[in-house]
């Protein structure tokens, strides 16, 4: 194969705020400092991305954020009860739930939470 999937990016709006929720998941960014692009090795080997819009605006000077969002995040969790344990952790340090812990019918333990920017981020264990 010529290709495979390396990176996964992700525009934001505030790098500190949102490297504080992403910590929360356990991505283990390094310290935001005044950076522009940061980004971490997750286990799966895949890098997370953050870009501020100030960044992406030096080279798309017409860059808007867009309306909705069009990707999908979702980490898995060691069991059910880590789902609501993280689900919990991320409200408590003060961001926003969009769908609370239960049992989906396809067999997991699932949740939503939103990223500092509005992003659903999936929460799951299988049951």
């Amino acid at each position: 194969m010529s290709t495979s999937l390396d990176a996964i990016g992700i525009v934001v709006s505030d790098m500190g705020r949102s490297v504080a929720f992403f910590r929360l998941l356990g991505v283990p960014f390094g310290d935001p400092g005044e950076e522009d692009h940061l980004e971490a090795a997750l286990p799966s080997g895949v890098r997370l991305m953050l870009d501020t819009e100030k960044l992406v605006r030096t080279f798309d000077p017409e860059w808007e954020r867009p309306v909705g969002s069009s990707i999908g995040l979702a980490f898995l969790c060691l069991s059910p009860a880590r789902v609501d344990e993280v689900y919990a952790k991320v409200l408590a340090a003060g961001f926003k739930g969009k769908k609370e812990p239960w049992d989906a019918f396809w067999g997991q333990r699932y949740a939503q939470v939103l990223d500092p920017d509005g992003h659903s981020i999936d929460l799951f264990a299988p049951l």
